[in-house]
């Protein structure tokens, strides 16, 4: 039995930093989020449920990080069911929508965004330590 509960586990990262995500699911949290970058960069994963490239990424995302919360607020984007909010930020931030996407904003300005196997916790990393962060 200890093998199939190990089996069955899921998503369950113990020992691994669980990360707070904090939930996109308003159009104003796009304004809100813009403003509070201007003192802390803020990072939007955009995740579709449905696709297995999806869910890899973010697997991998979540295995990978290891900043404190005070370094950067972390916003989740379920696009099946706000793919609006995608849209959105697309026009807000002129970037194309891509699935799955991060996305990192400080002083209001996209720094750095990735798509599919590209986003990369350790580049955006690199990208953090040249913008000063503000605690």
């Amino acid at each position: 039995m200890k093998l199939f509960s190990s089996i069955f586990k899921g998503n369950n990262h113990e020992g691994k930093l669980k990360i707070d995500w904090i939930p996109l699911t308003e159009k104003n949290q796009i304004d809100a989020i813009i403003e509070l970058s201007k003192t802390k960069p803020v990072l939007i994963f955009k995740h579709s449920t449905r696709c297995g490239v999806s869910s890899m990424a973010l697997r991998r995302f979540e295995e990978n990080y290891d900043l404190e919360a005070k370094q950067l607020d972390l916003y989740f984007l379920d696009l099946l069911n706000f793919r609006a909010l995608s849209n959105e930020i697309a026009i807000k931030f002129q970037v194309p929508h891509q699935s799955p996407q991060v996305i990192v904003i400080q002083k209001g300005k996209i720094i750095y965004h990735d798509s599919h196997y590209q986003i990369n916790v350790e580049k955006m990393k690199k990208v953090l330590s040249f913008q000063p962060i503000v605690s």
